[in-house]
């Protein structure tokens, strides 16, 4: 049976994905090396790469573990129409895909200024299934990497069951040492030229991606040319029945200029030392690759986007002067080479001093403990530079922004009485100098037991993090005098943060509100015992923000 296959399909659905890349943030689980994917358009960062689940066929789930350079499909229940599309195309891949970017991309890049494109990747399959295995080089007239390209090549290491490539073959060629059938055809939204292999099913291959860009030109000027773009590289399957088992073992690309020099990778994000009224140093990692140089930057002003060159040093170190006392700045800095610029490192805020004293940094989140009906304890961890004391805020009720000075101590502990039984207070702290006050503590909310003796704390740390998301280790801590049978854990997300799971138990999630509750074999907890939960969590790409409020109640 001759199968047409509707790519159109796939990236008009993975419109969506660009659009909603806010509020899935383009949802990367957990980092590269350990992430299993099931978001319908979920992806995460892999090194130089992203690695994309790209579900667009179907709303059945998809599954796949991530490695550090490749994926494997673990669950695949949706079936595709063999006369139409695939279900879905699992990639992984180098440069621009709309608009979601691999990191220190090298592309877009003009095809007539690229001198290789060496890649090489090591695929497996599964005993049976309709599917394809499938390099996609994507070529477009411009730099927009927004929506659909102008040309896709495609070439194709194995296929199984009844699927063709788009439209009709025209030819052949020979290219990295293999014979390919070659097809050319439109899907309706861009123009499809394919490379069949034609021997038994390819389990790895080195090749310059450059070789089948420059036999596709060859084959009509409506496929393009040199002035063209290179937007991006993927490998990647499609399946129509069944899939679990397919396998990007390994997967690297890379792009050279002309005179063989690869755009350098981003450097490390600045850490300053050194800071005075006046003046400061900066100094971060070194950019990989050629590198001719570095660019620093600076903004004044906490949020400022106003970046102006402020360096241009040879090393990893700068030192910058002339600078406003008690103001912050911001940094950020980039490698250059006769390739071009790379992407820009994180960006630094450093506060210059008073002439004397720097405004100390900001505590830790405080931790309860010694909960009672009427009392309980606070400490917390001590913030950074000079500290004359601390001030301790506290709020009524599980949700209340009143708050209210109760205590001023000079260490990083306090207790707190004459409180109401079964009630629920939020604390925070912050710290002052003779130069002003730092930032606020993130909040703990604390919940006194009903006179019995029994009450609990909730509390977390960061089990990893990368760029679009976290996980977290929540604790329950059993903080009162008696055991407890049973609690319920809250961690209040940030905005914009979403919920994608929990364990051992599903959370109940109620807006930004995740709650876990005990099970018959944790919830037992003896004076002060504990136990933990974990959280994972979607967050914009390029935000570092973690949740600061937390609950527990013993109900």
């Amino acid at each position: 049976m001759r199968v047409t296959e509707h790519r159109l399909g796939r990236f008009a659905s993975a419109v969506l994905l660009a659009v909603g890349a806010t509020a899935a943030s383009l949802a990367a689980a957990t980092p590269a090396h350990a992430a299993t994917i099931c978001e319908q358009y979920g992806t995460v960062v892999a090194g130089n790469y992203v690695i994309q689940n790209n579900r667009w066929g179907t709303t059945a789930t998809q599954c796949i573990n991530t490695t550090a350079n490749g994926f494997s499909i673990t669950q695949q229940d949706g079936v595709g129409n063999t006369s139409g599309a695939p279900v879905s195309y699992p990639s992984i891949f180098l440069g621009c895909h709309y608009s979601n970017c691999s990191p220190s991309s090298p592309l877009p890049k003009q095809i007539s200024t690229i001198g290789t494109a060496p890649s090489s990747l090591s695929v497996s399959y599964p005993a049976s299934g309709t599917y394809d295995a499938a390099y996609d080089i994507w070529l477009n007239a411009d730099t927009n990497v927004s929506g659909v390209q102008d040309t896709e090549i495609m070439i194709w290491f194995n296929r199984q069951g009844s699927v063709q490539p788009i439209g009709s073959q025209t030819g052949t060629a020979n290219l990295a040492g293999r014979s390919w059938a070659v097809w050319t055809g439109n899907n309706g939204g861009n123009n499809v030229v394919s490379y069949l292999f034609t021997g038994s099913p390819i389990t790895s291959l080195s090749f310059d991606v450059k070789d089948f860009i420059n036999d596709t030109f060859s084959r009509g000027s409506v496929y393009g040319n040199a002035n063209w773009y290179l937007t991006s590289v993927q490998a990647g399957f499609e399946p129509w029945i069944g899939g679990v088992g397919l396998a990007v073992n390994s997967f690297s690309s890379s792009v050279t200029t002309g005179n063989g020099t690869q755009v350098p990778g981003t450097p490390g994000t600045p850490s300053a030392s050194n800071v005075t009224s006046s003046s400061l140093s900066l100094s971060w990692a070194a950019s990989s690759g050629t590198v001719s140089g570095y660019q620093v930057e600076r903004a004044t002003g906490a949020s400022s986007t106003s970046f102006t060159q402020v360096g241009n040093p040879s090393g990893t170190s700068f030192s910058d002067s002339g600078l406003a006392a008690n103001t912050t700045y911001r940094y950020r800095v980039r490698a250059t080479n006769s390739a071009g610029s790379s992407g820009y490192s994180g960006i630094v805020n450093v506060t210059t001093t008073g002439g004397g004293t720097q405004v100390p940094g900001t505590p830790g989140t405080p931790t309860a403990s010694n909960v009672t009906s009427s009392s309980l304890s606070l400490s917390w961890a001590a913030s950074s530079g000079t500290v004359s004391g601390y001030q301790v805020e506290r709020a009524t009720g599980a949700s209340s922004t009143s708050f209210a000075q109760v205590g001023t101590p000079s260490g990083t502990s306090f207790s707190d009485s004459g409180l109401a039984a079964n009630t629920t207070y939020r604390y925070r702290v912050r710290a002052t100098n003779s130069a002003g006050s730092s930032g606020y503590s993130g909040i703990v909310n604390v919940t006194t037991t009903g006179g019995g003796g029994g009450g609990c704390a909730t509390t977390s740390s960061v089990q990893s993090s990368w760029d679009g998301g976290y996980v977290l280790t929540v604790t329950v801590t059993n903080t009162g005098s008696a055991t407890i049978n049973s609690w319920h854990s809250t961690v209040t997300l940030p905005s914009g943060q979403a919920h994608t799971g929990s364990w051992p138990a599903a959370a109940v999630v109620s807006g930004q509100t995740v709650t876990e509750a005990s099970l018959a074999w944790n919830g037992a907890l003896a004076p002060g015992a504990s136990t933990t939960w974990g959280v994972q969590v979607s967050r914009p790409v390029g935000s570092s923000t973690l949740p600061t409020v937390f609950s527990c109640t013993t109900p």
